[in-house]
């Protein structure tokens, strides 16, 4: 079988520091790489992942609330300014896959597996065509930032494929890779009833994956 050179971590680590290096930024001064594909074999590429915050979204992911109440206390900043005026969310991540509201995603993308291993076609969609007017309801400015995940059988192994519209590098990939490994590993224990399978690493595309003026020390440690 003949398989084709992946990304790593430690290969986007590089091109973010090299594009930093020759100061190559965008007009809002990120280093972004667009188009970003790249297996997610390490669990951080800039920063450090912060254990108990990780739990505690999970809790809340878990929850399905779209309300960042449910965070509390000390909801993180950055969920303050995107939620609206009641504390109104979209991006509630379970919610997107696992409520009805929102289609079962999860459970129909394991449904498709279970009738056809070889299918293409177990998609969880966490967006939708009319996130375009919710992402500014009441206030918000939440428009989700993973479009979806593709659930894949090849090999007897169970490939996780993730696609983002958007990644900041320092807090968003660490948080959301825990999030994905966590969804990962209940898909994986549920098939492993039907299926002989192997674990398989995640695959990550984003169209912008970005690192923020604020986080510029990160990038200096590798200079």
């Amino acid at each position: 079988m003949i398989d084709i050179r992946r990304n790593t971590v430690a290969d986007i680590r590089k091109t973010f520091v090299s594009k930093y290096k020759a100061r190559d930024f965008c007009d809002n001064d990120t280093v972004e790489i667009t188009g970003a594909s790249f297996i997610a074999d390490e669990d951080i590429i800039f920063g450090k992942v912060n254990e108990d915050y990780v739990e505690k979204e999970l809790h809340w992911y878990m929850s399905k609330e779209l309300n960042v109440k449910g965070l509390e206390p000390n909801i993180p900043e950055i969920w303050q300014d995107i939620s609206g005026k009641q504390g109104e969310i979209n991006s509630n991540y379970g919610w997107c896959i696992f409520s009805r509201e929102n289609g079962h995603q999860f459970l129909n993308s394991l449904l498709q597996l279970k009738r056809d291993k070889h299918s293409r076609q177990a998609v969880m969609i966490y967006t939708r065509p009319s996130m375009h007017g919710d992402a500014k309801a009441n206030g918000m400015r939440d428009f989700v930032c993973t479009n979806t995940v593709q659930l894949m059988i090849r090999n007897n192994a169970l490939e996780y494929h993730v696609y983002m519209r958007s990644n900041d590098v320092v807090f968003g990939y660490n948080n959301d890779l825990a999030w994905h490994k966590h969804v990962y590993n209940m898909a994986l224990h549920i098939m492993r009833k039907y299926y002989k399978l192997e674990s398989k690493d995640i695959f990550w595309n984003a169209a912008s994956l970005h690192i923020y003026p604020r986080h510029f020390n990160l990038l200096d440690k590798f200079l």
